[in-house]
């Protein structure tokens, strides 16, 4: 039972990296630079830097990038609501 259990969370886990990894490549060759302006010109470095935390967050980013939503959301937090400028 155990062991069943076990084998499905491992491939469960390797598909969700494997679509991630799939999404990453064409995120990071040209959705960057859609959904952060300053990415715009970044090099081969940064774009390689990012590949892990694409494949990890990929269905929060395939989302934006479809919806279009180029900046993040402002956060509301008590601190943030409370100031009054």
């Amino acid at each position: 039972m155990l062991e069943t259990l076990a084998n499905a969370l491992v491939y469960t886990l390797a598909a969700y990296a494997i679509l991630g990894l799939m999404f990453a490549l064409p995120f990071v060759i040209w959705g960057v630079q859609r959904l952060d302006s300053e990415a715009k010109g970044s090099g081969i470095g940064f774009r390689l830097f990012i590949v892990s935390g694409v494949t990890a967050l990929w269905p929060m980013l395939l989302y934006r990038w479809r919806r279009g939503i180029i900046e993040p959301p402002v956060e509301e937090n008590p601190h943030r609501l409370s100031y009054k400028p």
